[in-house]
């Protein structure tokens, strides 16, 4: 009896520090999220949200780098989601289990925590100057798809491995080719999975500054770009700039919170929408 009073309190002690872990995670989240509402929000506006920068960005607003962001992560996503799934779907159901095998993984595990400055950089070496693509949006947007790549594969990968195996077999002993298998009972309860850790990816890549900072991201460029090869505005970088290297720091900070809401709300959107497609895919598939 001793003993099973003393478990019940280590467990009680335990849900507890677990509780309060989760309550100072939310409090310190919610007092951020306070701190950039209440001196970004006034400043946001439809002008703010529908114009381009005038006078060095002391007046106007940040369409131009909202379409930027938006374009570079639809170049991402063109990249990193293909590429990342199908490279999943061949070390999951195809590739066998060796050596070979286990060492392209560990590699993509080591590329997931490589900085994004070296991301940037690379990418500056192989986009910019090797295949000749300039300080672009392209530029940008393959570097920040390989940024991504690691992450959609792992994720991918470990949505596959939560299928059974009786889910295979059923369809192989039916006479069904291995890509008929994994077509019609393996991928439909994979795919939540799999695009939530992608669309995070992407979320992830739509807030990153240094890769794009040398790949073609530019600070005041009030026109919007004209093809994949011009330079462009994005918001991360916009912020950066606003926040730290503006000739007028002080001027311009209730514009630079205002962009930092704007970004926050931008990957919450993307991150929501991972949750919703989620939700309806597995609601589908019950």
């Amino acid at each position: 009896m001793k003993g099973s009073t003393k478990k019940k309190v280590i467990q009680f002690f335990g849900f507890f520090l677990l509780r309060c872990c989760l309550f100072l995670v939310l409090a310190v989240l919610l007092l951020f999220l306070y701190d950039i509402g209440s001196k970004g929000g006034g400043a946001i506006s439809w002008e703010f949200l529908s114009t381009a920068p005038r006078r060095g960005m002391t007046e106007g607003g940040i369409y131009p780098a909202i379409i930027g962001t938006f374009l570079v992560t639809m170049i991402t996503a063109v990249l990193a989601i293909p590429l990342g799934m199908c490279a999943a779907i061949y070390l999951n159901e195809y590739a066998k289990q060796s050596r070979l095998t286990r060492l392209i993984r560990l590699s993509i595990r080591n590329l997931s925590g490589v900085p994004s400055i070296v991301y940037g950089l690379f990418g500056v070496i192989l986009f910019v100057n090797i295949l000749r693509f300039g300080t672009s949006i392209l530029s940008a947007g393959l570097t920040l798809g390989l940024m991504t790549l690691p992450w959609t594969i792992t994720a991918s990968e470990e949505a596959l491995k939560t299928i059974p195996n009786s889910y295979r077999e059923g369809a192989l002993a039916l006479g069904a080719t291995k890509w008929q298998s994994i077509r019609t009972n393996v991928l439909p309860y994979a795919i939540p999975g799999m695009l939530t850790g992608t669309v995070l990816g992407l979320a992830r890549a739509a807030g990153e500054t240094a890769p794009i900072m040398f790949t073609g991201a530019a600070f005041f460029l009030p026109m919007l770009p004209k093809s994949l090869g011009d330079q462009f505005m994005a918001l991360p970088y916009h912020l950066f700039i606003m926040s730290t290297q503006h000739h007028a720091i002080v001027q311009v900070r209730p514009l630079a919170y205002a962009t930092a809401l704007v970004l926050i709300v931008l990957v919450l959107g993307l991150n929501m929408t991972a949750v919703i497609v989620r939700y309806r895919l597995r609601r589908k598939h019950r």
